[in-house]
C-alpha cells in the first residue's frame, strides 16, 4: 500500500510511505531483500577494547594516548591527519548521513524536497529523505572525500530516521536498506564503517558494520544490546555525556564497567577536547 501524506513544513514536499517490508523506488513501493554484505576484506579491523577520543568541534587535541580518534570529516586538516597517523592512531571520520546540516561544504547541493523536519534537540539540523537518489549520491561523495582526506574509516550519524519524526514516513526496512548501502559503499572504498546507535537493529546490521559508536546506552539501560559486537571482537565505542564537565568523574563512577567490552568515555555535549576515559 502507498499512502501520500502532505507536508506543510518549509522544505518538505509530498512524500509517500511504504508498508513495512517494502522500500521506495521512484513512485513505487517494492519488496526488499538484503542479500549478502559487500566485501570488507581490504578493510582494517577495529577490534574490541580500543582506547579512543571523539572530538568534532574546536581544534583537535592530538595529545591523548589513545588508539583511535573520531574526528569531523569536513574539519579534518592534513596536519591533524598526518600527526595522528604518524603517532599510529586509527582515524575515523564523522559525518551525518541522515540529517541536513546547513554548515557543511556540500549543503547547497541537497534538494529542497529531501530536507525534512528538525531533529529533536538540534533545531539547526533537519532529517533527510535517504531514499532520494541525490542524497545517496552526496553520501557517496562524502565517502570519496573520506578516502581523499586519509580517513581509515567513517562514522555515519543519524541512521535512525525510521523511529523519528522525519517528515518522510520512512520505515524500518528502508532504514536497514540505507544503512547497508552506506556500509557497502564504505567497504568498496576500503573504509571501515561504524553502526551509530540504532540498537534495535544490531542483529540485522552486525554483519555489515565493523564496529559501533553508541551514545548513552547506560542512560537508556540498553548496553546489553551491544553484546553481539563484543562477541564478534568488534569495538563498541561508547560515550556518556555530562552537562557540566565538573560532573565527569562522578558520571564515570556510575557507568564504567556497566557492560563488559565497552570502550567508555565521558564527554560534554559539544564533543570538544574534554575527555575522560574509563580505566
Amino acid at each position: 500500500m502507498v499512502q501520500l501524506i502532505a507536508l506543510s513544513l518549509l522544505g518538505c514536499s509530498e512524500s509517500q510511505t511504504c508498508d513495512e517490508g517494502l522500500v521506495r523506488s521512484g513512485e513505487d513501493c517494492m519488496p526488499y531483500t538484503a542479500g549478502a554484505p559487500g566485501s570488507a576484506t581490504d578493510v582494517a579491523p577495529v577490534p574490541n577494547g580500543l582506547t579512543w577520543q571523539w572530538q568534532i568541534t574546536e581544534d583537535v587535541d592530538t595529545s591523548h594516548d589513545v588508539q583511535l580518534y573520531d574526528v569531523d570529516l569536513f574539519q579534518l586538516t592534513p596536519q591533524v591527519e598526518q600527526t595522528l597517523h604518524d603517532d599510529g592512531r586509527i582515524v575515523i571520520c564523522y559525518f551525518s548521513a541522515g540529517s541536513f546540516e546547513p554548515w557543511t561544504d556540500d549543503a547547497d547541493q541537497f534538494p529542497d524536497e529531501a530536507i525534512g523536519r528538525p531533529l529533536d534537540g538540534w533545531p539547526d539540523e533537519r532529517w533527510l529523505d535517504h531514499t532520494n537518489p541525490t542524497v545517496r549520491a552526496l553520501m557517496q561523495d562524502r565517502l570519496d572525500l573520506a578516502v581523499a582526506r586519509g580517513c581509515d574509516g567513517v562514522e555515519p550519524d543519524n541512521i535512525t530516521a525510521y523511529n523519528n519524526n522525519s517528515g518522510f514516513g520512512l520505515n524500518a526496512t528502508e532504514q536497514l536498506q540505507y544503512s547497508r548501502f552506506l556500509a557497502d559503499e564504505a567497504h568498496v572504498r576500503g573504509l571501515s564503517v561504524a553502526m551509530k546507535n540504532d540498537v534495535d537493529h544490531v542483529e540485522e546490521l552486525i554483519d555489515w558494520f565493523d564496529f559501533t559508536v553508541n551514545e548513552e546506552c547506560a542512560d537508556f539501560d540498553e548496553c546489553e544490546t551491544l553484546a553481539p559486537f563484543v562477541q564478534a571482537d568488534k569495538a563498541v565505542l561508547h560515550t556518556e555525556y555530562v552537562d557540566d564537565w565538573a560532573d565527569a568523574p562522578a558520571r564515570a563512577s556510575e557507568v564504567c564497567g556497566v557492560e563488559p567490552g565497552l570502550s567508555t568515555i565521558i564527554k560534554g555535549w559539544d564533543l570538544g577536547p574534554e575527555w575522560l576515559a574509563c580505566p
